[in-house]
């Protein structure tokens, strides 16, 4: 976790989700922009539900990006490396065990103990997941979110995806 989230940070990730957020624990990451794309979430959100994934993506422009690798095939092709790569799978399955970790940092819900998110450790599912991983413990942590972060662009190069006056 990096940082509390501020009332403009909460501000900011709901104009990017389109609604209020709930459990925010913390922004994971921040754009270029400025503006968090990833926070972290309450393993129990407020309304008593568990929620196994820790780092959420916000950006929607982050979000489009990603959609856009998984409807390419992104997602099968590393499906069939993990299953022949010995090595990656020891990488991704100590990627699970870190994210495992965090999320226990936060709160211990039994419901969803030992339940990461995005597939891991042994399918590869959202790779939404994986990056939102990858942005917030930083390169070398997540294999597969390392790798769909460097076939990205940078999303906040353009600015800011919401704008307060996108309120009005």
């Amino acid at each position: 976790m990096t940082e509390a989230p501020s009332q403009r940070d909460l501000d900011a990730v709901r104009r990017q989700l389109g609604r209020q957020p709930r459990g925010v624990a913390a922004v994971a990451h921040r754009c270029s922009c400025g503006d968090p794309d990833v926070v972290a979430t309450e393993p129990r959100l407020p309304d008593g539900t568990p929620f196994p994934t820790l780092y959420y993506l916000t950006c929607p422009r982050a979000a489009g990006l990603i959609g856009t690798l998984e409807a390419g095939g992104t997602m099968r092709e590393m499906q069939e490396r993990l299953a022949t790569d010995p090595d990656l799978a020891a990488a991704y399955s100590a990627a699970h065990e870190a994210y495992l970790a965090s999320r226990e940092e936060i709160g211990q819900v039994a419901e969803i103990s030992g339940i990461s998110a995005g597939g891991m450790p042994t399918r590869v599912k959202c790779l939404h997941v994986l990056v939102g991983h990858a942005l917030a413990a930083g390169p070398g942590v997540n294999p597969f979110g390392d790798e769909a972060l460097a076939m990205l662009a940078d999303w906040g190069a353009s600015g800011p995806c919401t704008r307060p006056e996108d309120d009005a």
